[in-house]
């Protein structure tokens, strides 16, 4: 598998085998340095990086990934799909907690993207690569809500560009613990792989990046807070570790949160709400929104009782 990794002017001078591990969720750095070995990093030139390059501002290196034993070739699946929005360009998805986006170790299928493939037929973006055709950003497998997939190369490249200047934003609820001291407030913190737990993120100093997450309280109850919050960057898990972060995690956030169940839940009060973005083709403003799924409504509706609102 082929992919390019953009350097960013903050990622400059970092060691590349460490920014590579930053930035691919399935590397360690040591795997990076013996792909730098192997010669399966390039540099713009289309030449093999050595072990000692430090990474520069605008460059893009190409690497280049070995396909996994485990991975078979995409199956389309009859899996249903809520669609908010579609045409030749695009579809907009409401896509239900549980659901994995794309193809992983541990879920080769019944993904989102198999669904997609089945639903849209050949006709998604393959910049993404051959594991997740289409996909322009992610939502955690527990995560609810809106996701755009784009059906052209065209559509994806432009709305990659939205996302990295930020004119594609999204906005989520979510219910955490604790009672928030303010009403609106930014958390700005550096992201990266958490140091001790390659499964996890951490605010970390070290190979990470820029992340700035807004926050709006929307309702409080005894223990809990209702939060609308907007990303200003869109790293890995990037809510659920800023709001851990300051003290208060997404209620039933078990990787970031308390361990066991809360209210019934075991797994994280999350839901892409909202989504804005400038249709690539037209220049139109697009802006959807969904409503609250049964699972956090379940959920406020409880919060309202212990309050004693209902």
């Amino acid at each position: 598998m082929i992919r390019p990794i953009p350097v960013e002017p903050e990622e400059a001078g970092q060691r590349l085998d460490s920014l590579l591990a930053a930035k691919v969720e399935e590397l360690s750095r040591s795997a990076a340095q013996e792909l730098i070995r192997a010669g399966k990093v390039l540099d713009a030139a289309g030449k093999p990086v050595k072990g000692s390059r430090k990474a520069e501002a605008g460059e893009v290196y190409t690497l280049e990934l070995p396909e996994k034993a485990e991975e078979t070739e995409l199956i389309p699946e009859d899996i249903p799909l809520d669609v908010v929005y579609e045409d030749g360009d695009l579809i907009v998805v409401n896509k239900p907690k549980g659901l994995v986006v794309h193809p992983a170790p541990g879920h080769p299928d019944g993904t989102l993207v198999n669904a997609l493939l089945y639903h849209c037929g050949d006709s998604l973006s393959g910049i993404g690569g051959e594991r997740r055709p289409g996909i322009v950003h992610r939502i955690d497998k527990d995560t609810s809500g809106l996701l755009i997939a784009a059906k052209n190369d065209f559509a994806h490249r432009a709305l990659s560009d939205q996302l990295k200047d930020r004119s594609l934003s999204r906005v989520y609820e979510t219910v955490v613990r604790g009672s928030l001291r303010e009403e609106r407030g930014r958390i700005e913190a550096p992201i990266g792989r958490h140091p001790a737990d390659r499964k996890k993120m951490a605010v970390t100093e070290k190979n990470s990046r820029p992340a700035a997450t807004n926050y709006e309280v929307l309702a409080r109850y005894p223990g809990y807070t209702h939060l609308r919050c907007s990303l200003e960057t869109g790293r890995t898990h990037q809510i659920r570790v800023h709001l851990a972060y300051i003290g208060h995690p997404v209620l039933g956030d078990a990787v970031y949160g308390m361990k066991k169940p809360e209210l019934g839940l075991d797994s994280q009060c999350l839901h892409a709400r909202a989504i804005r973005f400038i249709h690539p083709r037209t220049g139109e403003a697009m802006r959807f929104e969904t409503e609250l799924p049964d699972y956090f409504l379940q959920v406020l509706d409880k919060l309202n009782r212990m309050a004693g609102n209902g």
